[in-house]
């Protein structure tokens, strides 16, 4: 069905939706707390309007992590400066083979021309169905980029580490050069280049990350 609030837009600005849609099918991280939603008031039983609940880990589809997700002294996501998350941002395509690390050599070719860079691998192609050997960064390119005056990390898993690493070396390079993360996108349909992200988190006092709906428009 049309969602008829949009007959009302006088002008629109064009974007990607870069967001998984979220449902019950949605995969997590195994052991982590699934997407459900509990309808308390419903039309179809009779109540005059639609009332309902969820419960989810907050490293759900597109995300952002709070600095509190990897350290023990990090800030929760309230915390954060809304300008990591919204501004010039570059998206480079790698092709390595499934459960490797990217490396500074992987995008030697690319120049990085934002503050603010998103990776397709294309190893975490359904959404909806878990697989454990996507790639993820090193923390070699993690320092690499900030040295460049990189800001955020994105990736289309659901990691920027290994899915079994507990060193979360990529994450602490993160932490040690005070950059933000984006994972869980979707870049399939977008090419690579330069665009303006938006993916703002809410404000979830001391929580350890936020969903997030997650646009790439065309500057």
């Amino acid at each position: 069905m049309t969602d008829k609030s949009a007959v009302k837009l006088k002008e629109g600005i064009a974007y990607y939706d870069i967001s998984p849609e979220i449902t019950e099918n949605t995969a997590v991280f195994p052991g982590d707390v699934a997407y459900s939603r509990r309808v308390s008031l419903d039309f179809e039983k009779g109540d005059a309007l639609l009332l309902s609940s969820v419960e989810s880990t907050l490293h759900l589809g597109a995300h952002v992590d709070s600095p509190g997700h990897y350290n023990r002294a990090g800030a929760g996501i309230e915390a954060r400066n809304l300008n990591y998350y919204m501004g010039p941002c570059q998206v480079i395509t790698v092709d390595l083979p499934r459960g490797e690390r990217v490396y500074p050599k992987d995008i030697s070719s690319q120049a990085i021309e934002t503050q603010r860079v998103l990776f397709r691998t294309r190893s975490f192609p359904n959404p909806n169905s878990w697989n454990g050997d996507f790639n993820s960064l090193s923390a070699q390119l993690v320092d690499d980029l900030a040295s460049k005056g990189v800001v955020l990390v994105g990736i289309d898993t659901p990691s920027i580490d290994p899915a079994e690493d507990k060193a979360l070396e990529a994450h602490q390079a993160v932490y040690k050069n005070n950059l933000a993360v984006l994972e869980g996108i979707v870049l399939d349909a977008v090419p690579d280049g330069v665009y303006k992200l938006i993916a703002l988190p809410l404000r979830l006092k001391g929580a350890d990350a936020s969903p997030v709906r997650a646009i790439l428009c065309k500057e």
